[in-house]
């Protein structure tokens, strides 16, 4: 018997892991962490249904953390097998891993250091010799090629288009076919082309994130462009927390594209985020190499991301020294919910300063310091005291990568031929429902969203 079992991401935006058992043989696709809410967090924590050691191999659609950051833990349980991806994947992985790791380490350190753990002593929940061993399990997958990623089990990665190297996955097990959007990518990616078509498939698994919704890219553009205009004339920073991985390059993009236009203020813009340095040296890369997932128009600018402009913070002491001053600039950081990172040392700086701003570029998880600030929140908790919300609030959601309702309606179109059923994953409640509502209407599809732990037979 073939079974699909959804091990996360169900439900949620967060911790996708899909689990394919051929009987024979088992594949899961994504090994992803939860994030936002500490119930959410908690899921980490539990142990899972499987046994770690019993699963063949692992395919990762991408390098975000919801996608692969449980993998280190997975190792540490008694996985073995491959992790099979593709090169700018395992190259964006290789810097992801090692860095949830040392703040999985650091946070257990602090709560043993200020006495708040239940536990004694708090541990983290893997460190960095857990993500080191997990980043040897690595095997490069390129997009096109049809393998066999475990005994009677074939995958094929395609593009994507959501980050460099993200991929939808084609999986044939037990004489059925099976395609993971994984994240998708968008039509209108500045940087990389749209993702392949659905094909043939037997079944579809699909992100619903903004399943309820539309983007407008030009009037975020426009809008991010006005806040920096009106921000600096008044004296204050701009504060934009952002994911490290391509968010960030998405937006140094828009700004390039705005000082050859000779709009963007003369300020100045930094990257404060050792990570998404890291993330930017490889999309660097990609782009002087002419990756094949990169824009024909973009792989002909060598310098796109405000190449000569760009001061790049590293050092602890360089970011609190940017904190410290007064003078109006551009502050890109991560996380890009505000739960983490430099960014909350920015943030509890600025969000006092009425002459501020902070630029919300991408989904905010319930329970989050983002989403928070979207509902109107007056102050916020951080870094153990409250913080009052002066600051101008803008929400530009269309920076997302993630394809909105349209645009998914418009993937899943490509199938082919009409499927057995779309498996709705990857979204909270709302937008999934209002999403498979679409597909059962506009396609006349069997739409299905699955609760976590569900087993379904293929």
């Amino acid at each position: 018997m073939t079974t699909l079992r959804f091990l996360g991401a169900a439900g949620t935006v967060t911790g996708s892991r899909h689990l394919l058992d051929a009987g024979t043989a088992r594949v899961m696709v994504d090994c992803g962490l939860f994030q936002g809410t500490r119930a959410l967090r908690d899921r980490n924590w539990a142990k899972l249904p499987i046994a770690a050691r019993d699963v063949d191999s692992v395919i990762l659609t991408h390098g975000h953390i919801d996608h692969c950051g449980y993998l280190p833990r997975f190792v540490a349980d008694g996985f073995q097998g491959p992790v099979r991806a593709t090169a700018d994947t395992a190259a964006l992985v290789s810097i992801v891993l090692p860095d949830s790791a040392r703040l999985q380490e650091e946070e257990a350190a602090h709560a043993n250091e200020q006495g708040y753990s239940k536990h004694a002593p708090a541990l983290p929940l893997y460190d960095t010799e857990d993500a080191e061993r997990a980043l040897e399990l690595l095997r490069v997958m390129p997009h096109g090629d049809r393998r066999e990623v475990a005994p009677g089990i074939t995958a094929t990665l395609a593009t994507a288009g959501h980050i460099l190297g993200s991929s939808t996955v084609r999986v044939e097990l037990g004489g059925t076919s099976v395609v993971f959007s994984g994240d998708l990518g968008r039509p209108s990616h500045p940087l990389l082309l749209p993702p392949a078509p659905v094909g043939e498939a037997d079944w579809i698994v699909v992100e619903s994130t903004y399943g309820d919704r539309h983007h407008d890219e030009v009037s975020d553009a426009a809008g991010l462009l006005d806040t920096i205009v009106r921000t600096v004339a008044r004296g204050g920073t701009v504060v934009i927390p952002a994911f490290a991985v391509d968010r960030t390059e998405i937006l140094l993009y828009h700004l390039d594209r705005m000082a050859e236009l000779g709009e963007l203020p003369d300020v100045p813009i930094y990257v404060d985020s050792p990570m998404a340095l890291a993330a930017l040296r490889v999309y660097r890369a990609a782009v002087r190499a002419r990756s094949a997932e990169i824009r024909p128009d973009v792989a002909e600018d060598p310098t796109p991301f405000l190449e000569g402009r760009l001061r790049e913070i590293r050092s602890v002491e360089e970011s609190k020294a940017l904190t410290a001053t007064d003078q109006p600039k551009v502050i890109i950081a991560a996380s890009g919910m505000a739960t983490g990172g430099r960014v909350v040392h920015h943030l509890a700086r600025f969000l006092e300063d009425p002459r501020s701003s902070v630029v919300l570029v991408g989904y905010q998880a319930a329970g989050t310091r983002g989403q928070l600030l979207l509902a109107g929140a007056r102050e916020l908790k951080m870094l153990g005291r409250y913080v009052r919300v002066r600051a101008d609030v803008v929400n530009l959601p269309a920076f997302s990568v993630h394809a909105d309702a349209d645009e998914i309606i418009g993937w899943l179109r490509t199938s082919s031929r009409r499927p057995k059923g779309v498996f709705l994953v990857h979204g909270e409640p709302g937008p999934a429902r209002v999403l498979a509502d679409r597909i059962e209407d506009e396609l006349d599809w069997t739409a299905v969203i699955p609760h976590m732990d569900e087993i379904v037979r293929l």
